[in-house]
């Protein structure tokens, strides 16, 4: 199989700068001293790399074409060189128009990036919150919503670049900073999808993947909950998407786009992509890019800062699993804008994305849910819940890639094996992830990229890869599945992304603990978050 393929794509992104074609007393001051010491730490971060700004603009050009005529009287030689001259003016007056956005494209992707967000805030926000004590609901939901404006920020200073641009001699692992401050982005400019001229305006592409660099960071802090500094949460915020999330897009959804691939060789397009791209791995919607590396940055960051105070003598029960319900629910109908906007087109892909959504998520509750039954003799509503969260987890990277049949198979695997790692390895490793986020989404996310590499497999039902060497004005060849071939470069991927998000998010926990701290007293744990880093409760006495 040549590398160049990717299912309906290798990356579900698109080329974005190819040519036009396209809270009392002492204890309180030291913590205020430490929020205003995180503060002043992410100020300072926003304002090093905005000065590392490089402005580039695209230059154009405009041809004009003349036609001559011959009076009735000329030679016959004359006749013949007039008509030469409009043969070959011909091709210049006859060039197809640049691609137009469609309608139903636009508007979809703008539904999609909202039903992203509704996944983060209050979604996610109101699952995590629903998990932790009630002493620490309300900073919960501050450390989400906290993560997910600073990152939209980001974003747009500096993270879209380095995502979604060319680097140079760093294009093999991370952009470079032509578009920071999304310089030269406006609404007459346009990006590539996955079918040949077929194009959306690229200020929806950024707010679309905006919010994937916003859940992924809030993801992590499934791992560090109820003891995680609030100025340390901040700082979290602006240094680890530079360091794990920005590059990792990079490396598996950065490739030239299906117009710019026509007249490509294999070869030429591995040149010019991520370098996780670049080996032929899936990755439809994140499993990569989101959920392996939020999953092992969770882990990390748990491992760093040690157990919460009392962590296996004190209860930890969830407060609230009525408010998880809610917040399950919501991510579910959220995914959905997950998974099938990742398409980037309403096409029938998106329509497979969609099904595969509903139909891997109910296999893998209900799985969970069996599992828990069989082993411990009751099903719960929290099982439930998290084999949901299992199942959208291991859908993600295959839900444009594997048939239903195939999808309801992944979801039935993924929770057996997520249940062991939330509950049998991680008591006897002695590690506190507190919500499961390494156990749900770290596992969940291997398990559903290397299953992507079985499941595309269209004897298996599956959609098959897309040879991007093959395009043509009008469409692009399926490439020959190779299982042997696929499934290698589905675990190259994954063990690219488990090594770069480890290093990555030692180097961010550990600045962190080192400098401002990453953990919050004893006594602020005992008291609660809510009331001793916000001075405030969720719930009335």
């Amino acid at each position: 199989m040549s590398t160049v393929g990717s299912g309906r794509s290798a990356a579900r992104t698109r080329r974005t700068d190819a040519p036009s074609r396209r809270v009392k007393g002492k204890e309180g001051k030291v913590q205020q001293i430490t929020w205003i010491k995180g503060a002043i730490a992410a100020v300072a971060a926003f304002t090093l790399l905005g000065a590392g700004l490089a402005l580039a603009q695209d230059a154009g050009a405009t041809a004009a074409a003349t036609a001559a005529a011959a009076a009735p009287e000329t030679a016959a030689t004359e006749t013949v060189a007039a008509e030469a001259a409009v043969a070959e003016a011909a091709p210049a007056a006859e060039e197809a128009p640049a691609p137009t956005p469609d309608k139903g494209d636009v508007a979809w992707m703008l539904v999609s990036t909202l039903l992203v967000l509704l996944m983060i805030v209050p979604g996610l926000a109101l699952f995590y919150g629903g998990l932790v004590r009630t002493k620490n609901m309300l900073s919960m939901l501050m450390q989400v919503t906290t993560v997910t404006v600073i990152g939209m920020i980001a974003w747009i200073f500096w993270g879209y670049s380095l995502a979604f641009t060319d680097g140079g001699g760093l294009n093999t692992f991370v952009g470079g900073l032509s578009k920071a401050f999304l310089a030269g982005v406006d609404p007459s400019k346009n990006v590539e999808t996955f079918s040949p001229n077929v194009v959306l305006p690229e200020l929806v592409f950024v707010a679309f993947q905006m919010t994937f660099a916003c859940i992924t960071a809030a993801l992590v802090l499934g791992g560090v909950a109820e003891r995680m500094k609030f100025a340390a949460v901040v700082v979290f915020a602006v240094l680890w998407p530079l360091l794990s999330y920005y590059p990792i897009a990079h490396m598996v959804w950065w490739w030239s786009g299906a117009t710019s691939a026509i007249g490509q060789t294999a070869d030429q397009l591995v040149a010019g992509a991520g370098l996780i791209w670049g080996f032929g791995a899936l990755d439809f919607a994140g499993g990569t890019v989101v959920h392996i590396n939020a999953g092992i940055a969770a882990l990390v960051g748990a491992l760093i800062l040690g157990p919460r105070l009392g962590y296996n003598n004190a209860p930890t029960a969830p407060h609230s699993l009525v408010l998880t319900y809610v917040g399950a629910g919501l991510l579910w109908v959220g995914w959905f804008g997950f998974n099938a906007g990742s398409n980037l087109e309403s096409n029938g892909y998106a329509a497979l994305a969609m099904v595969n959504t509903l139909v891997a998520t109910a296999a893998a509750g209900f799985s969970w849910v069996v599992t828990e039954w069989v082993l411990r003799k009751r099903p719960s509503m929290l099982g439930m819940a998290s084999g949901i969260v299992a199942g959208l987890v291991a859908i993600t990277p295959a839900a444009g890639f594997a048939g239903p049949v195939g999808a309801i198979v992944l979801g039935l695997i993924v929770s057996p094996i997520s249940i062991i790692f939330c509950s049998m390895v991680k008591h006897a490793l002695k590690y506190d992830d507190s919500l499961d986020a390494f156990g749900i989404h770290a596992i969940g996310g291997i398990i559903g990229a290397i299953g992507t590499g079985v499941l595309v497999n269209p004897a298996l039902g599956g959609a098959g890869w897309v040879d991007f060497s093959t395009c043509t004005a009008t469409a692009c060849s399926t490439g020959t599945y190779d299982f042997a071939t696929q499934v290698m470069a589905q675990v190259k991927g994954v063990l690219v992304t488990v090594v770069w998000a480890t290093v990555a998010s030692a180097i961010v926990f550990g600045l962190i603990k080192f400098t401002i701290g990453l953990k919050a007293s004893d006594d602020a744990q005992e008291e609660g978050l809510d009331a001793s880093e916000h001075g405030e409760r969720a719930y009335a006495p």
